[in-house]
């Protein structure tokens, strides 16, 4: 479940246009000098004040930018291009291209979306400065658009200090996928040679090719939100850290709202949204 009264998201009625990708203070409702001081006492006060079986995480939501295919093609041939109607435009999701452009496989991030993910990074700096607290865990998708943005977000930052830093690349945290050539992952191979250690590194058992996209049926909703849920039990059970970014897409992130008991939420790309939540843990014995 989510903590809310923190942020201007909070309220299920926000409307995420109108807030913005990089909402001042990240939509933090306090605007104090020392607000993020007093956001992270306020959340050590949960977990120390929780009963057994009870702990609170802050979960930062990014998702990438403007993407080959998620905006671009959009622009050009309408919001059909990826929706799944029988129109002319669904016609092109399914292409790698039309000639002029590129959106698929697994597309890069265009000029915009770059500036996007640098506009992330000074915010992150911003903020920083009035003691924003630091991911501690860093997740992301196996999708170029999302860790080139994890990358111009937070490789070699100086807001980070000097500390270390480290993503783990999960399958789970894919966008929606299935028919539209954009969320048709690269191989393990050719990730690892854009994305390579110590910063990035893989979860057990990633496969080295795309086993799970398919051509023709599109993954539900309802699937997107049980792998939102999957990663959630994970952070849960082996994470002991507090703060926990997340760099992936809309669907997925939705995927975890919808876990989390929210409505959707329609985050704008290359935009940072902040979730408080708290999670029961369930000790049945047999």
């Amino acid at each position: 479940k989510i903590a809310t009264g923190f942020f201007s998201q909070d309220d299920p009625a926000a409307d995420g246009a109108a807030i913005g990708a990089l909402p001042p203070r990240f939509g933090l409702l306090d605007d104090s000098p020392q607000r993020w001081k007093t956001f992270q006492a306020r959340i050590d006060t949960l977990n120390a004040d929780a009963p057994s079986g009870t702990r609170y995480k802050v979960f930062y939501f990014s998702r990438h930018g403007q993407g080959g295919a998620d905006n671009v093609a959009e622009a050009k041939y309408g919001t059909k291009v990826r929706e799944n109607s029988p129109t002319a435009n669904r016609y092109w999701s399914k292409l790698n291209g039309d000639g002029e452009m590129t959106w698929g496989p697994d597309p890069e991030l265009t000029d915009v979306g770059i500036q996007q993910a640098k506009a992330a990074r000074q915010a992150w700096k911003k903020e920083r400065a009035h003691g924003i607290p630091l991911p501690e865990r860093h997740y992301g998708s196996p999708f170029q658009r999302a860790l080139r943005t994890f990358h111009d977000t937070f490789v070699d930052a100086d807001f980070l200090e000097g500390r270390p830093l480290h993503i783990t690349i999960l399958e789970n945290l894919r966008e929606e996928y299935g028919e539209h050539t954009c969320d048709l992952r690269s191989t393990r191979s050719a990730i690892a040679q854009r994305f390579p250690p110590p910063v990035y590194e893989f979860e057990e058992g990633f496969k080295e090719e795309d086993t799970i996209w398919q051509a023709d049926k599109r993954e539900t909703k309802e699937h997107v939100a049980q792998r939102a849920h999957i990663v959630l039990d994970r952070i849960f059970s082996t994470d002991n850290e507090t703060y926990i970014c997340i760099s992936a897409h809309s669907g997925i992130i939705n995927g975890f709202l919808s876990t989390m008991g929210r409505p959707r939420y329609p985050l704008p790309t290359g935009g940072e949204w902040i979730h408080g939540c708290r999670l029961v843990f369930l000790n049945i014995s047999h």
